[in-house]
């Protein structure tokens, strides 16, 4: 079972995979297939502007992973989880080799793929997604607990999410029944960001397919990781951008001429 809706940009599918509506954005052209996985809180469509610097060489594929934009809630977000959605796509799509290209949850759901399915992966950009994330605090997204997720209509919804209306409101949806809600579920935020913690060097030193690990100066990733993460992992290199932990969307341009310069030599 699936579903397709043409858009200016972007062709708008979507598939059941156990019971669960996983939707995705396929920018298409003649290129080869990169995978684009978003981070917490976000969805596909921000990977538009990527999408479009990358042209004609490289077809991108964006998913709305579970719980996020038009797909549907799970009723686990652990790693295992993830890692089936995107298994789950690329079956769907045919896709049996590809470049992996994630930030953040979905830079570490990219590397975790590619060590659990190596043969599915000739090459790794991973934009801000460290290999070893500690939990020693409070976790950083419990400030969504207290956001409202669906109110009866947008005014109601924006008036209830007070400062935060500006991270989200251009991305409300609109249900059936009328009412507006997030494009997330805060309690799912929550628990996924609990459940991505950990320590995944494994994971990360599995393999030795070409890998980019892009990160901020004012990332989340500490200069001793990063170096670390090289000297690591074979066939790693590094590149900083001059900004906070949303790399891609923050400095656009000079991420996507990262991209494009290290998939050339892929």
């Amino acid at each position: 079972m699936s579903e397709t809706v043409r858009t200016n940009t972007a062709t708008r599918a979507e598939f059941v995979v156990d019971g669960r509506r996983l939707s995705y954005l396929d920018f298409g052209g003649p290129g080869r297939p990169l995978v684009a996985l978003h981070g917490h809180l976000s969805e596909a469509a921000t990977f538009t502007a990527l999408a479009e610097a990358l042209r004609p060489q490289w077809r991108l594929i964006a998913p709305d992973q579970r719980g996020h934009g038009e797909s549907d809630r799970a009723a686990d977000y652990s790693r295992e989880g993830y890692l089936g959605d995107l298994k789950a796509l690329l079956d769907h799509l045919a896709l049996e080799r590809i470049v992996l290209l994630g930030h953040s949850l979905g830079a570490i759901n990219a590397y975790q793929f590619a060590a659990r399915r190596p043969e599915r992966v000739d090459a790794l950009v991973d934009a801000e997604g460290p290999a070893a994330l500690g939990l020693e605090g409070a976790n950083p997204l419990g400030f969504l607990l207290n956001l409202p997720y669906r109110a009866p209509s947008r005014e109601a919804l924006v008036t209830g999410l007070g400062p935060a209306a500006s991270y989200f409101a251009d991305r409300l949806r609109e249900d059936a029944d009328g009412s507006w809600r997030l494009p997330f579920h805060p309690q799912d935020m929550y628990d996924s960001e609990e459940q991505v913690h950990g320590d995944h060097w494994a994971d990360w030193t599995a393999t030795s397919c070409p890998a980019l690990l892009v990160h901020g100066t004012d990332g989340v990733i500490a200069t001793e990781q990063v170096r670390a993460m090289v000297e690591r992992r074979a066939n790693t290199r590094a590149v900083g951008l001059n900004a906070d932990h949303f790399v891609y969307t923050n400095a656009p341009e000079a991420f996507a001429a990262a991209v494009r310069g290290f998939l050339a030599t892929v």
